[in-house]
């Protein structure tokens, strides 16, 4: 069984991520993809700068997915991370549902609300968006 966790850092998106111990428990072969999507702000108008901001939120994003996955240790099954810089401007929904479609994911568990403790990430509704576009079913922590 394949499971993503939809996580920006907010405490409900790590309600989730501890979600994932009691999903597929009896699986044999459990796979869990922890997945973020950072936008990044500033001025994006200038190439050196918007470089910078992408790698400086890359390797914070990183470091914390690299506690989560050790947190995770005893979860039975192989834990994936992968940090996402969304390149446009669309919902960040959109990059989540097409990881789980290209990764055949079973279910994606998300948050009610993102707005976590840096609110350039998640915002706006982005699980409503992954409710309404999923490939597959969804698990909205509350």
């Amino acid at each position: 069984m394949k499971l993503l966790v939809a996580y920006d850092g907010s405490e409900l998106s790590k309600k989730a991520v501890l979600e994932v111990k009691n999903q597929a428990v009896e699986a044999e072969d459990k796979e869990v993809h922890i997945v973020s999507v950072l936008e990044p702000n500033g001025p994006l108008t200038q190439p050196i700068i918007s470089r910078d901001l992408r790698k400086e939120m890359m390797e914070e994003f990183n470091l914390e997915m690299e506690k989560i996955k050790q947190e995770l240790g005893e979860v039975n099954g192989r834990i994936l991370t992968d940090v996402m810089i969304s390149e446009t401007e669309d919902n960040p929904g959109q990059a989540i549902c097409a990881y789980a479609e290209r990764e055949n994911i079973d279910l994606i568990l998300i948050g009610n609300r993102g707005l976590g403790n840096v609110k350039r990430f998640f915002l706006g509704s982005v699980s409503n968006n992954v409710v309404q576009h999923s490939p597959c079913p969804v698990l909205v922590m509350k």
